[in-house]
């Protein structure tokens, strides 16, 4: 009796993270390494629900990481000090110790660093050279670029930021692109042509995890009960290298301008009030998020409502940062181009012109994972 015919693997998908030894990319490679090994459970990974089971997306055991950085501290290292901290669970760094090793080994130093003579020609081709050396090298079918850098200030003039000399890599590899953060990356006028012309599916911007995440369930709530919103204030405390790089005046605008365009489109109307940001060293890697919610009730009663939400940014972001990583690839094997509205789900400032409450972007993502598993373009 002949023997049953073995399954093929699954092809290997790339991950190219820019950023790549900061807090949210060591938290993802060593996520990724945990779930797969079953030391612990893909809590947060919205694609590992039963609605995308059928939706063909790259299996965890199928991503390849690496990717650019600034810094040379290596991934085990920076995985240490993450559990340390209490963002990584004890023991975990050694327990993951080859992936990590492993991934460390594919970044490539980014850049332009202080001293840089490179031009910004220069600076893409040599990004692009490092993205299709790493397909070749590790054989993956595809590679997704995903941006988890720290965000940098709002880009003015016609001068590339560092978001954007990487975005155009991805785009001359041939890469699909996610940006998690609120730089400029693809948005950057000298890349519209580009964008348009390459055909490839991209995604973002500015991951949603916190309190914006929070604000795009109560403002439709607000808008669904006919309740009138006076006023939303709102404030963040937050340490590690995210809150370092918001105490820049011009990156805390454009974090913030995401945070109160989810309020302006699921109230109907801008309101009064600011968020603020403040660095606080002390806090490392956790945040905490205030906010205060001014609001008229039947025949004009005055309410008040206020939450706090303190979570761990990496932990909140690893997991979507995955989900993203599938669902692009996949994307791009079933042959979509252009913006993925679907995934605004996961952004605060996302690409295409879809809804901003959280309700209706889920149904939408669904809707996207249906198509996924059918192999529809549209």
């Amino acid at each position: 009796m002949s023997a049953s015919p073995s399954l093929s693997p699954s092809p290997r998908t790339g991950v190219w993270l820019i950023g790549a030894r900061g807090s949210v990319a060591t938290t993802v490679v060593a996520g990724c390494a945990a779930v797969t090994a079953g030391l612990h459970p893909p809590t947060g990974m919205v694609t590992e629900a039963p609605e995308f089971s059928g939706s063909a997306l790259p299996p965890l055991t199928s991503l390849v990481f690496g990717g650019h950085d600034t810094v040379d501290c290596p991934l085990p290292k920076r995985a240490e000090t993450l559990a340390a901290a209490g963002v990584l669970p004890p023991g975990l760094p050694s327990a993951v110790h080859a992936e990590l090793a492993a991934a460390d080994g594919e970044i490539r130093p980014g850049g332009p660093l202080p001293g840089d003579t490179r031009t910004a020609e220069e600076l893409i081709t040599a990004f692009a050279a490092d993205i299709r050396d790493f397909a070749h090298r590790t054989g993956v079918a595809r590679t997704v670029v995903v941006n988890v850098a720290s965000t940098e200030p709002l880009a003015t003039g016609d001068d590339l930021p560092p978001s954007s000399l990487y975005a155009a890599a991805a785009l001359r590899a041939g890469c699909p692109y996610v940006n998690f953060t609120p730089s400029t990356g693809l948005h950057h006028p000298a890349l519209t042509d580009p964008v348009a012309a390459s055909g490839l599916p991209y995604a973002g911007r500015d991951g949603k995890t916190g309190q914006t995440l929070l604000r795009s369930v109560l403002g439709p709530m607000f808008t669904q009960r006919a309740l009138a919103v006076r006023a939303w204030s709102g404030a963040n405390l937050l340490g590690g290298g995210d809150g370092a790089a918001l105490a820049d005046p011009a990156a805390a605008a454009a974090k913030n301008a995401g945070k109160e365009r989810v309020l302006a489109d699921t109230l109907g109307a801008p309101v009064e009030g600011q968020v603020h940001i403040d660095d606080v060293p002390a806090l490392g890697d956790f945040k905490t998020a205030w906010d205060h919610v001014a609001f008229d009730g039947f025949l004009g009663t005055r309410m008040i409502l206020q939450t706090i939400w303190q979570g761990c940014d990496s932990a909140l972001a690893a997991p979507l940062v995955l989900d993203l990583a599938r669902l692009t690839a996949r994307a791009h094997e079933a042959g979509l181009t252009g913006p993925l509205r679907a995934l605004g789900f996961y952004f605060k400032d996302p690409v295409g012109d879809g809804p901003s409450g959280l309700g209706e972007q889920y149904a939408e993502l669904l809707g996207l994972a249906a198509r996924l598993g059918t192999g529809e373009r549209r």
